[in-house]
């Protein structure tokens, strides 16, 4: 499991099995977790136990790194 960034308390990465699905990173921070898509746009697949707050910091920090995130998913896997 990738660790992509760790940023404000939250860890962003992605699992070692996930390239049958589209591009896309997790993120948690204690009991918090959720998953972003990446392509074709940023968009929540899911945000579980984190504040309004906290979900606007996630979607800044994605935004904020998203090529990033992109380029080594695709370095991971290989595509």
């Amino acid at each position: 499991m990738p660790t992509l960034l760790n940023e404000k308390g939250f860890r962003f990465f992605f699992y070692s099995k996930e390239n049958n699905e589209p591009c896309h990173v997790h993120v948690e921070k204690g009991n918090a977790e959720g998953k972003i898509w990446l392509e074709p746009i940023v968009k929540i697949g899911f945000l579980i136990n984190f504040t309004k707050s906290e979900e606007k910091d996630i979607l800044t920090i994605i935004n904020n790194n998203q090529e990033n995130f992109k380029t080594r998913w695709y370095e991971y896997f290989n595509q």
